[in-house]
């Protein structure tokens, strides 16, 4: 019997250079410990990976502090469009979708997409039909709007046009939000061993239209596989991809020997920083050791081990 365990994360980058707001902080914490509760209970009650990590991943796109589905960041266009993957380490399936709008949960079509079609990955319109044909619930765009983030698109388009970045609002929030990069996602591990990860995003603010980065990429910003590692990644998404970053862990492992926290981190340290690349990952092998290594200052993430309280972090 493995250990089971459950790690989140909900983007990494900068903290914020003013004061922060220990109401937000705590805010941030206790979203993280409850989402992490949530997935701890479907692995106590004898569920697999899979469905911890999907519903972990559907409650943080539910909660508008974090860059996924309510609370996306705006493209610079002003609209939002959405990526999300998943990956079963049993059998190496996948689904994954991207540029979706109106899918009031990516992170459920990207798995429809893995149990319902032959395919991986649908892009726009066509992953949308797909999801509507599967029951998922349709919404309007702007239901994943917020205040908060709406005014980080006005102050990137000011820094466009020669203004100073404006970080008036900014500063209640740990994770400076005009310097993060947003991702969520899960990696588990149930008791019978088997691996899974999930990963959805908003993108980044001001991004131009039709910008894919490596949430939904299989391999890049999302991988599982039984034999070696679960692993999902929040970043520099083109470095992630250019790096094949999740894969890449997995790898490690599989050819090189080495641990998984010792992939993680090479990944991390030794192949995204040098390529300018900021962000981290968070992993977990088929014993139920976790590694969350990451190169910027912060990362909003929690593992929680069956039968545990949660153990949440920002900060280094």
């Amino acid at each position: 019997m493995s250990k089971a365990v459950i790690a989140l994360h909900g983007g990494a980058g900068a903290l914020s250079s003013q004061t922060m707001s220990a109401e937000k902080e705590r805010d941030y914490r206790q979203a993280l410990d409850a989402i992490t509760r949530s997935g701890q209970t479907i692995l106590a009650d004898g569920g697999n990976a899979l469905d911890a990590v999907t519903q972990a991943v559907r409650l943080l796109e539910e909660c508008p502090l974090f860059n996924a589905g309510i609370g996306a960041v705006f493209t610079h266009q002003g609209a939002h469009e959405l990526d999300a993957s998943v990956m079963d380490g049993r059998s190496r399936s996948a689904g994954a979708v991207c540029g979706v709008r109106h899918i009031r949960n990516p992170i459920l079509a990207a798995r429809a997409v893995m149990e319902h079609s032959p395919h991986v990955m649908f892009t726009g319109e066509g992953a949308e039909q797909f999801a509507f044909r599967q029951g998922l619930a349709r919404v309007e765009n702007d239901f994943f709007s917020t205040p908060e983030r709406y005014q980080q698109l006005q102050r990137a388009l000011a820094a466009d046009g020669g203004a100073l970045l404006d970080h008036d609002g900014a500063a209640a929030d740990p994770i400076d939000p005009d310097r993060k990069f947003g991702t969520v996602g899960a990696v588990a591990c149930d008791s019978q061993g088997n691996l899974a990860a999930a990963t959805s995003t908003g993108g980044m603010t001001n991004k131009q239209a039709g910008r894919v980065g490596d949430s939904p990429i299989i391999g890049a910003g999302c991988y599982a596989d039984n034999a070696t590692v679960a692993v999902s990644c929040t970043g520099t998404g083109e470095v992630f991809i250019r790096t094949a970053a999740a894969h890449e862990v997995a790898a490690l492992v599989a050819y090189a020997g080495l641990s998984l926290e010792q992939a993680a981190a090479r990944v991390v340290f030794e192949q995204i920083l040098p390529l300018g690349g900021s962000g981290g990952l968070i992993a977990v092998d088929a014993a139920g050791h976790v590694a969350l290594p990451f190169n910027s200052e912060g990362m909003y993430r929690a593992v929680g081990y069956v039968g545990q309280a949660p153990d949440v972090g920002i900060y280094r």
